[in-house]
């Protein structure tokens, strides 16, 4: 079975249930800065998982596109991706734990015709925070899962969230699929746990964790699942996941530059699947509606990352004489059709991929430089024969020294080894692995800060500024005209950050007379409401569609009126009068890419 088989599947059975069917949202999210990236379906979602009207109802369904960088180091081996795809249906309030069950067994067993004998399920076991999920126990064996392959399980394997340290919240219940010979073995059991594959996990958000850490039931009980297409795939098939459908081009097209089979195993098939992995991501965050280029900083920090990785990947397969941009067409061949937009701008995510590559080779001149001048300047300590397991003596390099030198320049360890071995030094990797803990400990303290908000910050000021957008928006067309498009947004409590489409710098007069506009809006105290509207109907009433094709397969989009200042398709959230939004005051307007400038603003 095809990726493509499996959306459609998902879909059509979906709408069928009565559930509207949504487009991917984008990979970086305008107006959520609780995370980098979008990492399941459930983020676009937010708004009306916490009480919002969705324009599709309280029953929707998609294919989301999705980013996971916590395990960047971890990809390579059977399991980990950096991008995939979501499948996902939701409840805002509406069904609850037996047709959500219900219906994944139907799917699974119907549509997908996995056999019942090699399925388990697991349910929340309870604790003093919330009782045993027994209902969702007996709704499975009521389906024909035998009791004895229900399994009981805590908090830490089956309930989902709070994203942070309070919010929604709720037991879930997991699918695993036996990949293993024979007949399927307790999912419990030690050995055995790995062939036990979880495809689909049924969360129900029926718990809000208060700040005092107690827990009290949701007014709106929300069911939020989630399936990735990729594993899916390749349990369905029984194969490697790097060879299905949507990753054989890439791979076969590895193989050819390298010289190599995919099948050789060890170093070989690691570096294969990190170079299609990491290609593929990265083609997909440039390309996003959203895309954005390599930098030193947030989302542009992953992307260089993920460009770096595979380049030196690359290099250790021996491929030449070729740039990584070679490999964009067959990581985006197998999305044209669902990808269309994608697939346009191919040319252009080549081109900042071979950016980026020409400015990592000038930064490992750089790295090799700075390693000299670490030699020179003393950090290496001398280990007398006999100890450590030297013989003879061996002069040892500070790893602190060696670890910043890879972290900052790319440098791989291996070319650090080398390069250090040609002048008879040495670097401990036990030591240097130990600086590699620290800082992926560091890194992922620093990514679980973005969550302290909760499901997203739906906080009073940023909800005050998410509608000074909508009104800044307005204000630049009235001054700057029509073709100043918004080309992307990121709001935090503390600042709104807005791109639009301008090929100059905006004079200091524009500047102002754009301030002045929107603090004028937001004096009149200009009543705030929506209105669920066809796209057709939108557009006739003048309503800005940002990023408008996505709207195109929906029924009805939400509308939101400022007054009759200002209209726009948006999901939320939004103050009720523009007098509760405060002072408007820009404070940076700057480049952000050719032809799109960004303004900075804040409210007082």
């Amino acid at each position: 079975m095809t990726s493509a088989e499996i959306r459609q599947k998902f879909l059509e059975f979906f709408k069928k249930k009565e559930h509207t069917v949504i487009p991917s949202a984008s990979l970086i999210p305008e107006n959520d800065p609780t995370v980098l990236f979008t990492t399941a379906g459930m983020h676009p979602l937010v708004p009306f998982l916490l009480g919002e009207v969705h324009p599709g109802g309280k029953r929707v369904a998609s294919v989301q596109k999705c980013i996971r960088t916590g395990d960047i180091d971890e990809v390579g081996d059977d399991v980990h991706l950096t991008f995939f795809e979501m499948l996902g249906n939701w409840s805002f309030g509406d069904y609850w734990k037996e047709d959500a069950i219900k219906w994944s067994f139907e799917f699974l067993t119907k549509e997908l015709k996995l056999p019942i004998k090699k399925l388990a399920v697991s349910c929340f076991a309870g604790d003093e925070d919330a009782p045993c999920d027994d209902e969702s126990a007996n709704i499975w064996e009521s389906l024909g899962i035998p009791k004895e392959r229900i399994y009981f399980l805590p908090k830490k394997d089956n309930w989902w969230g709070p994203a942070g340290e309070t919010g929604p919240c709720g037991p879930d219940t997991e699918m695993f699929y036996w990949t293993g010979e024979g007949e399927p073995e307790p999912l419990t059991t030690g050995d055995n746990k790995e062939k036990w594959v979880e495809i689909w996990n049924d969360v129900f958000m029926q718990y809000d964790k208060r700040p005092d850490g107690t827990f009290k039931s949701l007014k709106q009980k929300n069911v939020d699942t989630g399936m990735g297409v990729e594993r899916t795939v390749s349990v369905i098939n029984g194969e490697d996941i790097f060879l299905i459908d949507t990753f054989k081009p890439l791979i076969e097209c590895i193989e050819k530059l390298s010289g190599k089979k995919y099948k050789d195993e060890g170093e070989t098939k690691r570096a294969m699947r990190i170079i299609a992995d990491h290609v593929r991501a990265a083609a997909f965050i440039i390309g996003d509606e959203n895309g954005i280029s390599p930098s030193n900083i947030g989302q542009g920090y992953v992307l260089r990352r993920l460009v770096r990785r595979a380049i030196r990947y690359a290099d250790q397969l021996g491929i030449q004489g070729t740039g990584l941009s070679v490999l964009v067409d067959p990581a985006l061949e197998p999305y044209k059709e669902e990808c269309a937009e994608m697939y346009i701008v191919r040319d252009s995510i080549k081109q900042e991929i071979d950016k980026e590559e020409a400015k990592f080779r000038e930064t490992l001149k750089e790295g090799l430089k700075e390693l000299e001048k670490m030699i020179g300047s003393g950090h290496i300590s001398r280990i007398p024969p006999g100890q450590g397991n030297f013989e003879p003596a061996v002069n040892e390099v500070d790893p602190v020294k060696a670890f910043f030198i890879y972290q900052t320049y790319g440098f791989p360890f291996e070319l650090i080894e080398e390069e250090l071995a040609k002048r008879l030094l040495f670097v401990d990797k036990k030591k240097f692995d130990l600086e590699m803990l620290k800082h992926k400990d560091l890194s992922r303290t620093a990514s679980a800060g973005m969550f302290e908000g909760g499901l997203a910050d739906h906080s009073e000021k940023t909800t005050r500024l998410h509608t000074a957008s909508h009104l800044l928006h307005q204000a630049l067309i009235d001054v700057l005209g029509i073709t100043a498009d918004q080309k992307g947004s990121n709001i935090t409590a503390e600042r709104l950050r807005f791109d639009f489409a301008c090929p100059r710098k905006l004079t200091p007069e524009e500047i102002k007379k754009v301030e002045d506009i929107v603090n004028g809006k937001i004096r009149e105290d200009l009543p705030v409401h929506f209105e669920l509207l066809t796209v057709d109907e939108a557009k006739s009433n003048g309503a800005l569609g940002v990023f408008e094709e996505k709207y195109a397969k929906m029924d009805k989009v939400k509308v939101y009126f400022v007054g009759d200042y200002s209209k726009e398709i948006c999901g939320g959230p939004h103050v009720t009068h523009t007098g509760e939004i405060g002072k408007f005051k820009i404070t940076k307007e700057e480049a952000s890419s050719a032809g799109v400038r960004r303004i900075r603003a804040v409210i007082e």
